[in-house]
């Protein structure tokens, strides 16, 4: 985890592999209907609270002969950690996946003192 010059705040990230169904035949590749994949993300470090998560796709592998329909979300977002979900439906053939993301948020902080 980045530690910016504010002690109180930290950014996180990575790139993970979501799927990669054209190995095995799986269900992205081969199905039809309505599809999901997560991906459960640990921080190194927890934040205070929740942090602001952003993902995007890194590496997208798709068939070009149905539509591509897709979305690619956070999910169960927590101080220790999220979930990235994709889904897809109908035709779309989907052979792997991969998603970028970053976490900004408040830090613990040695001073910091919970009276309750």
């Amino acid at each position: 985890m980045k530690r910016l010059r504010n002690p109180r705040t930290g950014i996180a990230q990575g790139d993970v592999e979501i799927f990669a169904d054209y190995k095995d035949d799986g269900p992205m590749w081969t199905g039809s209907g309505e599809r999901e994949r997560r991906k459960s993300i640990k921080f190194d470090q927890t934040f205070a609270q929740p942090p602001a998560v952003q993902v995007s796709i890194s590496l997208w592998d798709m068939d070009t002969s149905a539509a591509i329909r897709a979305e690619l979300v956070t999910e169960n977002v927590t101080e220790a950690g999220f979930d990235i979900v994709f889904r897809t439906w109908h035709d779309s053939r989907v052979a792997r996946l991969r998603a970028a993301w970053m976490a900004i948020g408040d830090l613990p902080f040695d001073n910091d003192w919970d009276v309750y």
